[in-house]
């Protein structure tokens, strides 16, 4: 028989001041991939999550994975609870490492220490990911032995880094990852106590771009006029790739409505807070803003290669070369969107520059079956589990992995949910997780997985 709400919440109570000491002790360990995903603090850092998940009654182990050249990779977390052959079977996913903290004098509170301040609690990797971790354990540990479906979980070591032996460790242990649904506790929620599922991601491309206008410098006063130096050419390439009202205007780079929907959209003065934009600043782009971060396509200019302004002197550049991070729309092939943006940047060089794009990589973006049964499961998990109905939202991030996971296992159904709000600043200082936001994501996936039983 189900356990009700009530005996879950009073399960989850029970075991709270347990969960956050393990956030604690997650956050101390320090699991930055970027210093080595094959280092010792990631092989701690698996160690330490096997362990929990072990505890919570999920036996887990850590497996090294491989990476494409044959070199070692990840700590991964592998584990798995049957209950029953005739039961659905769910795997849950997070990861354990985390960004890098650049400049700790930016925090207001030890990164490395989680420190609560009112009625969130702050550290790296606090909320990304060590609260879809804690939310895993904690719903686990609720459940017991009363737990009514076939579990597996992976928890992966290396998704700061781009996951580069992700698909290629599935591909060796397919066993241990066909499932009939994947819930990636890895994304946001609305509000930090309304929470939501997330409906579609971006996809994800990037290259590099070099223009070049000279065969070497000159000086800007003897030829400067009817030479434009790269600089300035790279400026109006970049330019042509926007309308007046700011949006992408290339030609084959798509949109699409917002996948299930548009609940709510975003409002722009907490946007302008979240986000801490000059004042004055208009939003770019057309239609609504939640359109403009989830389904509609962007480019950003991530790094520009230029001579510092201390030092200049008066010639003109020969060459500039920038790097463009676009984000497709959810549905959009990103290799064939990186194409198109490639064969633009090349036929409309201006006056006569000489541009070459270097790909570099691209993720195709994910979108939900807004209609499906198990999508209606999880959202009455979370009403249940927050206290308050979901508003389900796009997320204009990506996680790359997600569609080549389904291209694996076809059948499975995926749900992306995770601790993240608007203001827990993810990969930068003072990052933090809402207490009251994790308490509800452990009740909700609780409730969750009771509900997929009769699956």
């Amino acid at each position: 028989m189900a356990l009700s709400r009530t005996q879950l919440s009073g399960r989850v109570d029970a075991g709270w001041d347990d969960l956050l000491d393990l956030l604690a002790r997650k956050v101390a360990l320090r699991s930055v991939s970027a210093e080595g995903i094959a280092g010792p603090n990631m092989r701690r850092s698996a160690q330490f999550v096997a362990d929990e998940l072990t505890k919570a009654g999920l036996p887990a182990r850590v497996e090294q994975s491989t990476n494409p050249d044959g070199t070692p990779g990840a700590f991964e977390v592998v584990g798995e609870k049957h209950v029953a052959d005739d039961a659905p079977t769910v795997l849950l996913y997070a990861h354990h490492d985390v960004q890098p903290v650049p400049d700790a004098s930016q925090w207001k509170t030890d990164p490395w220490k989680l420190t609560t301040v009112g009625d969130r609690a702050f550290g790296r990797g606090s909320v990304d990911d060590g609260g879809g971790i804690a939310i895993h354990v904690g719903a686990l540990t609720a459940l017991g032995e009363d737990l009514p479906v076939n579990v597996k979980v992976f928890i992966e070591g290396e998704e700061e880094m781009g996951s580069e032996s992700f698909i290629p460790f599935i591909q060796a242990h397919q066993k241990a990852f066909d499932a009939d649904v994947i819930v990636v506790c890895d994304s946001g929620n609305w509000r930090p106590t309304t929470p939501s599922l997330t409906t579609s991601l971006r996809g994800a491309a990037e290259c590099d771009v070099t223009v070049r206008v000279l065969g070497h410098p000159v000086h800007s006063g003897q030829y400067g006029g009817p030479i434009l130096d790269a600089n300035t050419s790279a400026a109006l390439l970049i330019a042509s790739l926007y309308n007046e009202h700011g949006s992408v205007d290339v030609p084959g780079l798509l949109s699409q409505p917002v996948v299930g929907g548009l609940q709510q959209d975003l409002d722009p003065d907490q946007l302008r807070e979240d986000t801490s934009v000059v004042p004055g600043y208009e939003f770019a782009g057309e239609g609504s803003l939640a359109s403009r971060l989830w389904v509609k396509p962007s480019l950003a200019v991530i790094g520009f290669d230029a001579h510092p302004v201390d030092g200049s002197f008066n010639v003109l550049a020969d060459t500039a070369r920038f790097r463009l991070s676009l984000r497709t729309a959810p549905s959009q092939d990103a290799g064939q969107a990186l194409d198109v943006l490639a064969d633009y940047l090349v036929a409309n060089a201006p006056f006569g520059a000489q541009v070459s794009v270097e790909k570099i990589d691209a993720g195709t973006g994910w979108a939900m079956d807004p209609d499906s049964d198990v999508a209606a499961d999880a959202e009455k998990a979370l009403a249940d589990g927050y206290g308050t109905a979901p508003i389900n939202q796009g997320q204009g991030g990506s996680i790359p992995f997600i569609p080549e996971l389904q291209k694996i296992f076809p059948k499975a159904k995926v749900l992306v949910t995770g601790p993240e709000d608007p203001v827990s600043a993810a990969h930068s200082p003072n990052e933090s997780i809402s207490l009251p936001g994790l308490k509800g994501g452990v009740l909700a996936e609780a409730l969750l997985l009771q509900s997929l039983a009769n699956k």
